[in-house]
């Protein structure tokens, strides 16, 4: 599978953003997809994820309630729609297909292929 993401973009605090991954290859729900963010200087962060098969979805605790995953599956696209935007949410955002286990899933080690970033500012 190739991931492309798109959407990102300069919002102000408090507006909403929405990113796409775009799949091609193979059907997104064969994968768990997903999202992380990397600010600079800081390490790569999980930010939620949808788990193949309908497994459910997380969230990490500082966009739960804000952000929303969900699919176009006549478009194989996953979509991060990311709501209440607060400064901090400030980074690259990337996505990822990966087949790993549940306990891992937060882990940026269990995802084999990676889209490019997508960048998301936000301003106060």
């Amino acid at each position: 599978v190739q991931l492309q993401a798109s959407g990102g973009g300069l919002v102000q605090a408090g507006g909403s953003l929405r990113l796409s991954c775009a799949a091609s290859g193979e059907t997104l729900s064969r994968y768990n997809i997903g999202w992380f963010r990397q600010a600079p200087g800081k390490e790569r962060e999980f930010v939620a994820v949808r788990r193949w098969g309908g497994g459910g979805t997380f969230y990490a605790d500082s966009v739960k309630g804000r952000f929303t995953i969900s699919r176009d599956s006549a478009k194989n696209t996953d979509l991060l729609q990311m709501n209440s935007l607060k400064p901090e949410d400030t980074a690259v955002y990337y996505c990822a297909a990966g087949r790993g286990i549940l306990s891992s899933l937060r882990e940026h080690s269990a995802y084999g292929t990676w889209g490019q970033g997508t960048q998301v500012t936000v301003s106060s």
